[in-house]
């Protein structure tokens, strides 16, 4: 299978903390990969190694390579911002711009380049299409971002990271601020999304990893303890630690 990611010995340090040690782990395109674990496991900063997020924190040392196709996206020539693009972001709390609909998904592209109104509008419709919200805005796309629900901010900043043509998608917790409803309605979009894109999820909930990812992976006090299939890790986990995660004896 086809790899978007393959991660050797990743070390990364908070000044002396050590949070991530000798992580090693492949991440297979066009699926869904779930970052599982307690609070403080190193998730979330793994998740942000795979875009140089963690590059905006100061006192942090990273070693070890992140290859993103042909390119390891620590060596000196890397462009970040360019790497940005490739790896889109969603983050745990939806983070709409105080504007309108449409110019929450146009701003990022307006940045890379001109475009024509017409061009314009149509990245704008795709986007929120791929998102599934289109039938939900497309009446109101001048008005403010802000005046939409929580799940439907969420869906537009997917859409809005969409929009700048990623091949990848981070996501930390994208649902864990949201109703049971919206949660189920995201849920179904990454299912979709996988057809297309590579994602990545950090989430707190194992019946959410369960129920979309194909890959589980299992981080405890900043090892990577296992990663298998999604069926086989919760059915037949490897590893002490992972059982005893998985039936709830800790965590």
């Amino acid at each position: 299978m086809e790899k978007t990611f393959i991660v050797n010995r990743l070390n990364l340090y908070y000044g002396k903390n050590h949070a991530l040690k000798n992580i090693d782990l492949e991440i297979n395109a066009k699926s869904v990969t779930a970052l599982i674990g307690p609070s403080g496991c190193g998730k979330s900063t793994f998740l942000r190694t795979l875009n140089r997020m963690n590059d905006l924190i100061p006192d942090v040392t990273i070693t070890g390579s992140v290859r993103f196709g042909e390119l390891d996206v620590y060596e000196k020539k890397a462009d970040v911002i360019d790497i940005r693009k490739r790896v889109g972001m969603v983050f745990q709390k939806p983070n709409p711009f105080p504007m309108s609909i449409y110019d929450n998904i146009a701003y990022g592209p307006r940045c890379q380049r001109r475009y024509g109104k017409e061009e314009l509008d149509e990245l704008v419709e795709k986007a929120l299409k791929d998102a599934a919200l289109w039938d939900e805005v497309k009446d109101r796309l001048l008005k403010s971002a802000l005046e939409l629900s929580g799940g439907q901010q969420q869906r537009l900043c997917i859409a809005r990271a969409l929009a700048m043509n990623p091949e990848v998608l981070l996501m930390d917790e994208p649902t864990s601020a949201l109703d049971p409803i919206a949660t189920a309605k995201i849920e179904e979009l990454i299912v979709q999304l996988k057809k297309n894109y590579t994602i990545v999820i950090v989430t707190h909930s194992m019946q959410q990893a369960a129920r979309i990812s194909d890959q589980t992976a299992f981080f405890l006090l900043g090892d990577l303890i296992e990663v298998g299939e999604t069926k086989s890790f919760f059915s037949t986990p490897k590893d002490s630690r992972s059982e005893s995660y998985i039936t709830g004896r800790f965590g």
